[in-house]
């Protein structure tokens, strides 16, 4: 062993120096994996990721996120139009209602998406079905752009809007589980925060793309031009887009981690049907998907009430103008795009834990003040409003792409996050513009937002406590992953160390017995 190190409490052997710099979360899981392999690592042993695929993995998963959340934003932004065009006949405040319900409607269908996508996905392969989720998705919203006006075909015009948007909520039930898992599988453990925090990056990219886009044809059109034919603009974008995605994802090779269980995986299942799959998924994991879910909801509650609900909330219940609305809202996703993979580098290098719950405690002392920030009359109090939840939400976009698919094993990851994820979403995430629109009529009270973020800040600081701490550690299932021969082999020296101390400690324990 190597002189130097820290001294081991138990036992007073000096810990070697290498093994005394690894995070304790790393030093007990590979601990674990030298016992049962009873002895150190070899180079077989490690699974070192080639930097081009691993850019490209990155890439291609970003890409549908951006999409999806360009696709997310345009919607989002032009809630009160697409109300107009669809639901003629309603009150303003009906007609937003009516949009927001037919936005939550596509979330209705995600966890059937999720089931359905998410097996799949374990069995034949992340690539093939990411493919897939992206022609449905491009398909979805493109529908949306070329549907005819409620003044055209009558109620035929919200029915058709309806079924798009429960094609695209079928689709992206498959997307994020399969994005998140597929980019975990394909990042070196020491990175695995930062690299996946740029699907997120995706993400807000595309949500800034989308609304920045609405915004600039609020400013270009006048308002007729935008409920004769504006307003369908950005959904025939998502066309071009998806051939691109699509091109992308079918250059991709399949994960590591999926290709080193693929055989024996096969096996396993080949007499289990999908549905009894999903049991043993619900029966043996029932505790991480209770915690991928209370994850799910404080990102998403606190997600979709910033870009889904804050650009109507200043228009409908303050009375601003859209374009200040849409200014407004614009800059807090540039500011989530500024701050994101540094705080997923920060997850890395801290831990997800820590900065889970110090977003969700800022939440519940924050939330109020944010909103009234937000109601404040002038420039800069809105915008700081604005720029606080922002923060506090991509504290919580971050880390979730690397924290989520972590709680999972390899064999059942996509199918498990199908479910955790979506179900989440669904009751919690897409509902969120829809309730808290309602809530603010039902009571008059325009600060039902920030108590409904206060709510989930609360439900998140308890589902933080049952989260186990996944940074730098190696996925459940799956092979050590590094970035580099020069980080295998440190790795490798590193578990000769650790063995030896271990063996070393155990052997002062049974003479002291």
């Amino acid at each position: 062993m190597t002189s130097g190190g820290e001294k081991d409490t138990r036992s007073g052997a000096r810990v070697p120096g290498a093994v005394a710099r690894l995070p304790r979360q790393v030093r007990a899981e590979l601990t674990r994996r030298l016992r049962r392999n009873r002895g150190a690592f070899r180079a077989d042993d490690v699974q070192v990721v080639e930097r081009p695929l691993l850019r490209r993995a990155v890439g291609a998963s970003a890409l549908g996120n951006c999409m999806e959340w360009f696709d997310f934003g345009v919607y989002s932004y032009l809630a009160a139009t697409i109300g107009k065009v669809f639901f003629p006949g309603a009150s303003p405040a009906a007609q937003v209602i009516s949009s927001f319900a037919t936005f939550a409607a596509a979330f209705v269908v995600r966890p059937l998406g999720g089931l359905v996508f998410g097996p799949l996905g374990d069995r034949i392969g992340r690539q093939k079905v990411l493919a897939t989720t992206m022609i449905m998705m491009a398909a979805g919203t493109f529908a949306i752009g070329v549907i005819p006006g409620y003044a055209t075909i009558g109620i035929a015009a919200p029915v058709l809007l309806l079924l798009a948007r429960m094609v695209q909520g079928f689709s992206t039930g498959g997307e994020y589980g399969g994005a998140t898992t597929f980019v975990a599988e394909y990042s070196p453990d020491r990175r695995r925060g930062f690299l996946s925090s740029w699907l997120d990056f995706g993400t807000f990219v595309g949500y800034a793309l989308g609304s920045a886009l609405v915004t600039g044809l609020n400013l270009a059109l006048t308002e007729s031009q935008m409920l004769s034919w504006g307003w369908r603009v950005p959904f025939l974008i998502a066309g071009p887009l998806g051939a691109i995605g699509l091109y992308m994802r079918l250059k991709l090779e399949e994960s590591p981690a999926f290709q080193q269980q693929l055989d024996e995986h096969e096996k396993s299942l080949a007499q289990e049907s999908a549905g009894s799959e999903l049991k043993g998924i619900v029966r043996d994991h029932w505790r991480p998907l209770l915690v991928c879910m209370g994850l799910v909801l404080l990102y998403n509650v606190t997600n979709y009430m910033v870009t889904g609900y804050l650009p109507t909330y200043q228009t409908e219940t303050l009375h601003r103008s859209s374009a200040s609305a849409d200014v407004l809202v614009l800059i807090g996703m540039v500011w989530i795009v500024v701050l994101i993979t540094f705080l997923g580098r920060l997850s890395d290098r801290v831990g997800r834990r820590p900065l889970y719950a110090v977003g969700a405690a800022a939440m519940i002392v924050l939330a109020v003040p944010a909103f009234l920030l937000i109601k404040a009359h002038g420039t800069w109090p809105p915008v700081l409003g604005v720029l606080l939840l922002a923060t506090l939400l991509a504290c919580f976009a971050a880390p979730s792409a690397a924290t989520l698919p972590a709680l999972f094993p390899t064999a059942v990851r996509y199918a498990a996050m199908g479910i955790g994820f979506n179900f989440a979403v669904a009751a919690f995430g897409g509902t969120t513009p829809l309730v808290t629109a309602a809530l603010v009529e039902l009571t008059g009270d325009d600060l039902m937002p920030a108590y409904y973020l206060m709510l989930a800040g609360a439900i998140g600081l308890l589902t933080v406590r049952f989260l186990p701490e996944t940074a730098q550690v190696p996925l459940r299932g799956s092979q050590p992953m590094v970035g580099s021969r020069e980080e295998m082999r440190e790795l490798i020296t590193t578990s000769r160390e650790l063995y030896a101390f271990t063996h070393e400690r155990e052997r002062g324990k049974a003479r002291r017995g």
